[in-house]
């Protein structure tokens, strides 16, 4: 037999040995069909996730061997890559074009966050602005800070106000983080700030859906008030955080903290937390009814705790607003407890498969944010772990003592730490450019003072808030939060507690995430090529570079990388948002420096009141500060940055002005061999719904 028959004769037997796994790639199928859709430059044809699923049908049909497992990939491929064209046409919204005037707004207080300090800031719907014109765009949602001094508005209520609106910023660079699309699918048009006190206009509705979210969320403002009384500082931030899922109101070093030492996943309502719910009160209720001797000999009191821990987690999550990494644990949990009341084993990798499949048909747009991907990494490699080494613990713990159990917890919590810390490191890479490294370290303190006191204590100051007992469970909670903060500041003040790196290209995280899912889904040999490509996405990770020439969406501010690598930037006052973010993917602290009024002090940089000339590898940018000094930088420059005018009949091969932001966004520069490689953060103005 040839060498690539015998190959192919080996893969074959490969996939055969492993078809009890092949159902586990269908949520994976579904993930290539959405990232290609969101990828692409401009919005497909309408047709394009139909034809596509008709093709695979028909090859379905007709094919045989191979060419049906084609087919079916294909398939799922396209019925994802058809579930984010449904879902982005079904929250399709008005988008401002340009920031408002001073106008009027009027709205529904769906929302109400609680900044740092005693800033406000509420989002409604059912927006209208009663003194707009009828051809002027209405957002279905914006989000406002409101007026220092003014109160939180009942939620649910018709609110006033005065307001200046803009469109949702766009990414600070290509590649960087897109708000503007997050935005899009909260069904948010426009952002903003009040500029007066606003005020009620209408009650909070009485029925509908409408009523219910205002329920909710004036549930939400009693748990914070009710933690306020009782707490103070950052301990009531972090309490009200957990218990209504409201975290923008912790202080901004503590967030910092709990990032640099690995705990950050503790505020994002997940896996450990719906766990610990319905964990508690799965046992709790076992308890108390094996305590009654008629139904624990008669009935299924275990099957009876799966059904009150699954209505204790559905609770939960519907109180802290039911984010993307809680729906993951939520769906999983539910099918955990299905998974006891018909006797099978509730721990396996089609309840994460199942939990995937759900939410990425229902909420494709959250495979491209962090929490997806960092919860369902962490979840599947402990699940792919406990397939491992599950046996060997079970045992272990079988044959052991007390003091062997303690000895067995910690090592079950070490290794839970470092497999989950382990997974979604490259995920914080690519998103945030920092990881922590005594994360194993900071969990093994922190996470069991969450599991045996935050949380149980946080649970019995929600079941006593209806009598008005619970100030000292709050109270028990809140001391359990001063812990997990102190061990945070503890690990972060450690040398060498986090590093930053440089931002890596999407194609090395799709790399990556590939080569560490066909890792961890096949059981066979086979499964370690996953290892392979993982390699090969960290190559190409390492061998990336970093633009050469920034330009932020505003034209406020413009950024040229030196020789020695550091970026200089135009002004040190001007977009500081967008100057940070572009320090942090060169994986860097703090802001770059501006550069001075004549330059650098080298021939690579040299500046005068009308602008600057740098030069790089033979390739010339001028960057233009006033209309007189085109005509000469036109003539002598390969590229031309004009972010505040309009340039107009001008020689040089690339011009950047300020209808190419307005149109494009953030532009980012390259200089390569071929010359300037040209990166936008959009194709156009109406590419995609969001833009």
């Amino acid at each position: 037999m040839s060498g690539p028959a015998a190959l192919r004769a080996w893969l074959a037997e490969q996939l055969r040995e492993d078809r009890a796994r092949w159902a586990l790639w269908a949520p994976v199928g579904l993930g290539v069909g959405i990232a290609a859709y969101f990828l692409l430059d401009r919005e497909p044809s309408p047709w394009a996730a139909p034809f596509a699923i008709l093709l695979a049908v028909c090859a379905l049909v007709a094919g045989r061997g191979a060419l049906r497992g084609l087919a079916v990939a294909l398939l799922i491929c396209a019925i994802g890559f058809g579930a984010a064209q449904v879902r982005t046409w079904s929250v399709a919204t008005p988008i401002l074009d340009e920031e408002t005037r001073p106008i009027a707004v009027e709205g529904r207080v769906v929302g109400i966050d609680r900044l740092e300090g005693e800033g406000l800031r509420v989002v409604l719907a059912d927006v209208a602005f009663p003194r707009a014109r009828a051809d002027d765009p209405v957002p279905a949602r914006v989000r406002v800070r409101l007026h220092p001094g003014d109160r939180a508005p009942p939620p649910g209520a018709r609110f006033a106000l005065k307001a200046i609106l803009r469109p949702p910023p766009d990414p600070a660079e290509p590649g960087a983080y897109d708000f503007r699309r997050h935005a899009y699918f909260l069904r948010i048009g426009a952002v903003g700030f009040a500029l007066a006190p606003g005020t009620v206009v209408a009650p909070p509705p009485t029925e509908g859906w409408a009523a219910v979210e205002a329920g909710l969320e004036r549930l939400r403002e009693d748990i914070r008030a009710r933690v306020a009384a009782r707490l103070e500082g950052a301990e009531a931030a972090v309490t009200t955080a957990l218990l209504n899922g409201e975290p923008s109101a912790i202080p901004e070093e503590d967030l910092e903290a709990l990032r640099l030492s690995g705990l950050q996943h503790l505020l994002s309502i997940s896996g450990l937390h719906i766990g610990l719910v319905a964990g508690l009160m799965f046992f709790a209720v076992r308890a108390l009814l094996a305590g009654i001797e008629p139904l624990a000999l008669r009935r299924s009191i275990k099957k009876w705790a799966a059904v009150a821990a699954v209505l204790a987690a559905g609770a939960y999550t519907l109180l802290v607003g039911a984010p993307v990494p809680t729906q993951r644990a939520m769906l999983m949990t539910g099918l955990m407890m299905l998974a006891i009341l018909v006797d099978r084993s509730p721990l396996s990798m089609r309840v994460i498969a199942f939990a995937a499949t759900v939410v990425l048909l229902t909420q494709p747009e959250a495979l491209m944010g962090p929490s997806f991907q960092m919860s369902f990494a962490a979840v599947l490699a402990l699940i792919a772990t406990y397939e491992a080494v599950g046996g060997w613990f079970g045992r272990r713990h079988a044959e052991a003592g007390p003091l062997g159990r303690a000895w067995l917890y910690v090592l079950g919590l070490a290794l839970t730490s470092a497999v989950a810390g382990g997974a979604t490191t490259p995920f914080a890479l690519y998103h945030f450019q920092n990881v922590a490294n005594y994360g194993v370290l900071a969990n093994l303190i922190a996470v069991p003072i969450t599991s045996f006191l935050v949380m149980p204590a946080g649970m019995l100051a929600l079941l006593l808030m209806p009598f008005g007992l619970e100030g000292w469970a709050l109270e028990a909670m809140g001391a359990g939060v001063a812990g997990v903060l102190w061990t945070a500041h503890w690990v972060a003040g450690l040398p060498g507690s986090a590093f930053i790196v440089r931002a890596v290209p999407w194609e090395a995280m799709a790399l990556l995430t590939l080569g560490g899912v066909w890792l961890m889904l096949w059981l066979r040999r086979w499964r370690l090529a996953g290892g392979a490509v993982a390699i090969a996405a960290v190559l190409l990770a390492l061998s990336s570079g970093r633009p050469d020439v920034v330009v932020a969406p505003s034209g406020a501010l413009v950024g040229l990388r030196m020789a020695d690598g550091t970026l200089l930037v135009s002004s040190g006052r001007a977009a500081r948002f967008e100057a940070e973010t572009w320090q942090r993917r060169d994986g860097l602290p703090g802001e770059p420096a501006a550069w001075g009024r004549h330059g650098d002090g080298s021939d690579a940089l040299r500046c005068d009141r009308t602008g600057c000339l740098w030069r790089r590898d033979g390739i010339t940018v001028a960057v233009v500060a006033v209309v007189e000094a085109l005509a000469e930088d036109c003539a002598v420059a390969d590229a031309v940055i004009a972010p505040e005018l309009v340039v107009r009949n001008c020689a040089a091969p690339l011009v950047v002005d300020s209808r190419a932001l307005d149109r494009r966004g953030a532009h980012a520069l390259r200089i390569g061999e071929g010359g300037i490689i040209l990166e936008t953060a959009r194709a156009d103005r109406m590419a995609r719904p969001w833009n």
